[in-house]
């Protein structure tokens, strides 16, 4: 049985988890509250309390990656509001747990900010050029894991992450002056990210960047009109007089190379 660890078992690890352990896997999964050890351990997953900072990891990093054969990391940088973090740092202190542990494969649940807004097509040939302070992090991060010897790194690039309980349509809803309205979405559903982690893992399919956005790429004002429209919301209203950038993230090597079909094609 193949034992896989997850640091950062939250809004796409935990449902990851479950889903991975409904195949047969053996899997461990992080979490920094104590309130969801409980949570974590009721659905078959042993549950760790781990928190990384700048300086150190807090809770048993050697127990997390014993005999785990995968890591994946999905834990977002936390680079908004006044507690900003270095998120290179933190993942730095992971490195050398994983280069003393069973740890083969690692994958690397990444952004597609990682690319600039420049109203282009954007592959995974595509010389990332993060314009963000969070695009730079993990675009840093992603080179930091690859360029190391120990183990094989995997880096999965989504774009916005949406899901039945999460959608950007509720924060934008009612709101004025949006810029970019003409420029085009690029989200991705929970079930595809999960899917096209199974998929990465049952193929074997490591040392590899993959972007993963759905296919369908209406602009911003034809596709949250239309989501307010559908749940009863208050309409957006863009600016059309901001309408700067843009970029639609093809997911070529998911398709060609994983042979994966989306699920949730049309968001």
């Amino acid at each position: 049985m193949t034992k896989i660890s997850i640091l950062g078992c939250g809004w796409l690890g935990f449902p990851l988890a479950k889903a991975l352990l409904s195949k047969g896997f053996s899997v461990k999964g992080s979490t920094t509250s104590s309130e969801k050890l409980a949570t974590l351990e009721k659905a078959g997953i042993t549950p760790y309390l781990i928190t990384l900072s700048e300086n150190k990891i807090t809770g048993n990093a050697t127990d997390f990656l014993e005999n785990s054969e995968i890591l994946i990391i999905d834990i977002p940088p936390k680079l908004r509001g006044s507690e900003k973090e270095n998120f290179v740092a933190k993942i730095k202190n992971v490195i050398p747990f994983i280069e003393n542990s069973s740890v083969k494969n690692v994958l690397f649940i990444s952004s597609t900010s990682v690319y600039n807004d420049d109203d282009a097509f954007v592959t995974e040939k595509t010389f990332p050029k993060p314009a963000t302070e969070s695009g730079k992090q993990l675009l840093q991060t992603e080179q930091l894991l690859q360029n190391n010897n120990h183990f094989k790194t995997t880096v999965l690039r989504f774009g916005g992450l949406i899901g039945e309980d999460r959608h950007p349509i509720h924060f934008l809803a009612g709101r004025k002056n949006i810029d970019q309205p003409n420029a085009p979405i690029n989200l991705i559903h929970k079930d595809d990210c999960v899917g096209i982690i199974e998929k990465i893992i049952a193929t074997n399919s490591w040392d590899e960047i993959f972007n993963a956005v759905a296919p369908s790429h209406p602009s911003r004002e034809t596709y949250y009109t239309q989501k307010a429209l559908e749940l009863s919301l208050a309409l957006p209203q863009f600016n059309p007089a901001n309408n700067f950038g843009g970029k639609i993230i093809l997911s070529c090597c998911v398709e060609n190379v994983l042979k994966y079909t989306f699920t949730k094609p049309n968001l």
